[in-house]
């Protein structure tokens, strides 16, 4: 057997009210540790990290030392602010230990990402949905978040009535080459593009942006491991865009491709989360999208060229798929279904891409999953 996952999932702990105007009552107790066998994609409860509010998403340093999470909250120490919390990563074990928490200037942070993809990570990211805006924080020696180092806050709105009056940064996502962050905003339909500059504060001013179809509602992307394409998941339309990187910061739309078939009703429904096949013999050859309302994970295949077929999907087994991740060696899919309570385990074939179900298990309001 190969060597066993860590699967952390952040969960909502207390009431949230979403841009849709719904208001979800969290469960969850924190952040949940599993251990997964990645022979049969089976998972043991190893830990919970409680008195964490609202850890709704995670990311974890390449390194795997350190684990940060956005506290999804519209108030922070009196402020009008969400937070960034850092945990160091116990060795073996895999349990978390807090280190410390940073207001992110924003509300209703959604998004977490780190640098560091070839060496020493320097730069933790956040977005905050709800007001719109970017927070760059330092990472100190010792893992923890210095005082932010950048803020931008997006302006605009778009054609939407109630879900684009205003900015909503959704997420933050790096090229390749660590030259270049992504960040699709919902709210004006654009992927605003920043250039970094990890010695001087992390990012620099926007450099431009790619202007996504009205309407559309941009959400999160994917880079290729070959670095030429981007995928872009547009949750108001639930479509992919297939774009075209140069490499320094320039994308160029080259297909759409809608997450379901003609004539399927998507009233009520609409894109979550996209992943690419991290590793494996297929690594880079099968895309994956969720689509909350019909609660389904549809299956893509990349051809040669970047561009995309929908090869089919399979229902997420649960409600509301918000997230869901793929481990690092390709071999299964974790979808967190945060209306259910429930994380479900599907095997990847990896000639086909297709999803089995092969376990599952009881989180309360589940948001995030990521496997290391």
């Amino acid at each position: 057997m190969t060597r066993e996952f860590f699967v952390y999932i952040g969960t909502y702990t207390q009431p949230i009210l979403f841009g849709t105007g719904d208001v979800l009552n969290g469960k969850g107790e924190g952040i949940y540790l599993y251990r997964m066998n990645p022979d049969t994609g089976g998972l043991t409860h190893a830990f919970t990290t409680r008195n964490v509010p609202n850890p709704s998403y995670l990311t974890l340093s390449p390194c795997g030392r350190f684990l940060y999470c956005v506290n999804e909250l519209k108030e922070y120490e009196g402020q009008e602010s969400g937070a960034a919390s850092a945990f160091a990563v116990e060795p073996g074990s895999g349990k978390l230990r807090f280190l410390n928490s940073r207001p992110t200037g924003g509300t209703d942070p959604c998004h977490i990402n780190i640098n560091g993809n070839g060496g020493k990570s320097t730069h933790v990211t956040v977005t905050n949905f709800m007001s719109g805006s970017v927070c760059v924080f330092p990472v100190e020696a010792d893992g923890t978040l210095g005082a932010a180092s950048r803020f931008f806050q997006h302006e605009g709105k778009s054609v939407h009535p109630t879900r684009q009056k205003g900015p909503h940064a959704h997420s933050l996502v790096f090229d390749g080459g660590e030259r270049c962050a992504f960040v699709p905003d919902l709210g004006i339909d654009r992927i605003v593009i920043y250039k970094t500059d990890f010695g001087a504060g992390g990012l620099m001013d926007s450099s431009g942006s790619f202007v996504s179809a009205p309407g559309s509602g941009p959400r999160h992307c994917v880079f290729h491991p070959s670095g030429r394409y981007c995928y872009v998941i547009n949750e108001l339309n639930i479509t992919v865009d297939v774009l075209d990187y140069d490499g320094i910061g320039s994308l160029t739309l080259r297909q759409t491709v809608p997450l379901v078939p003609e004539g399927t009703d998507k009233s009520g429904s609409i894109g979550a989360d996209i992943r690419i096949l991290p590793g494996g013999e297929s690594q880079g050859k099968y895309l994956y999208a969720s689509i909350r309302g019909l609660d389904t994970v549809s299956i893509l295949k990349v051809e040669p060229t970047g561009l995309l077929s929908l090869r089919g999907s399979v229902p997420s087994g649960g409600r509301t798929p918000r997230s869901f991740s793929i481990t690092p060696d390709g071999g299964h899919l974790l979808a967190a279904n945060q209306d259910t309570d429930n994380v479900v385990i599907f095997r990847i074939d990896p000639d086909t891409g297709a999803l089995k179900k092969t376990a599952e298990i009881h989180v309360p309001t589940p948001v995030c999953v990521t496997a290391w």
